[in-house]
């Protein structure tokens, strides 16, 4: 029990990385989205850029490259922020292909009719598209924060004291990893399932 403390606040380091990378890969990944589907063929190739290169090349290779690759070239960033930032920037390729796959779900049709009714693109995806698309992307946006809470467990090698990192702490005191690590991974699926519950309340919300 004595520590308990720091198991705490490994968690809580924990839900702090799922949260501000979650909507940091929610905002950029709807640019990204918005340069595939816009009309602009160079903009289309530097969004398709984007999510080939990050679906490509692992999480944790991107870890390393920004936590001891840019300290070499004088970037330097907190810890906590350096692995916020570089798991945003990972997640967001995959967000964007479940935003993509929702609007692929919307009839072509209606996007040419709003066209014809003298909408811009912007207004298209404002009032048309991202409407009818928003319900067919929660259940998909919600598999990628799980994964993404899951994906957390690497800012260990960034140096950040997350759950997974707390836990080898207090396992290296203790020597006792069963009771320790089954306890971190219930916390994981507490986490999993409260974000898959989330999702789901909110695509019964959007469906009615």
């Amino acid at each position: 029990m004595s520590h308990l403390p720091a198991l705490v606040d490994g968690f809580l380091t924990t839900l702090a990385l799922v949260a501000l990378s979650f909507t940091g890969a929610f905002a950029l990944g709807l640019v990204v989205v918005v340069l595939r589907i816009g009309p602009l063929g160079v903009l289309r190739a530097v969004g398709t850029g984007y999510v080939e290169t990050f679906q490509n090349i692992p999480l944790l290779v991107w870890l390393v490259l920004f936590v001891f690759g840019l300290p070499e070239v004088g970037v330097r960033f907190p810890l906590f922020t350096t692995a916020v930032v570089v798991i945003s920037l990972y997640e967001a390729a995959y967000v964007a292909e479940a935003l993509r796959s929702g609007v692929n779900t919307v009839a072509q049709g209606q996007g040419e009719a709003a066209r014809a009714l003298g909408l811009t693109f912007g207004q298209t995806l404002r009032h048309v598209v991202v409407p009818q698309a928003a319900r067919r992307v929660v259940q998909p946006l919600g598999n990628i924060g799980i994964a993404l809470t899951m994906n957390t467990s690497l800012a260990a090698v960034a140096g950040v004291v997350e759950l997974t990192a707390s836990a080898n702490r207090v396992n290296l005191v203790e020597a006792l990893p069963i009771p320790i690590f089954v306890g971190a991974g219930l916390c994981y699926a507490l986490l999993a399932a409260g974000i898959g519950g989330l999702a789901g309340l909110l695509e019964r919300r959007l469906a009615t």
